[in-house]
């Protein structure tokens, strides 16, 4: 089994960036915030200790990975 590793805003943002997909401060604090339905973009949490935004790495990577695999699945060939 594979300790979770939780990451921040920042820590997220240079993940994803080193995946190729380079966002700005703001862009990933509106994929953390809230819509009006209270659902947020990508899985955030608020970390009970430290009352700040976290994301599990292996989450944030494989919803991309996962939107990889549906974009080549529904493309025509």
């Amino acid at each position: 089994m594979t300790i979770p590793t939780y990451i921040g805003l920042n820590q997220a943002r240079q993940v994803l960036s080193e995946m190729g997909v380079d966002l700005n401060d703001r862009q990933i604090k509106r994929a953390a915030e809230m819509d009006a339905n209270g659902k947020r973009k990508l899985p955030f949490f608020i970390d009970p200790i430290d009352g700040k935004l976290k994301i599990e790495k292996g989450s944030l990577v494989r919803i991309y990975r996962q939107a990889q695999i549906d974009a080549e699945n529904s493309c025509k060939l």
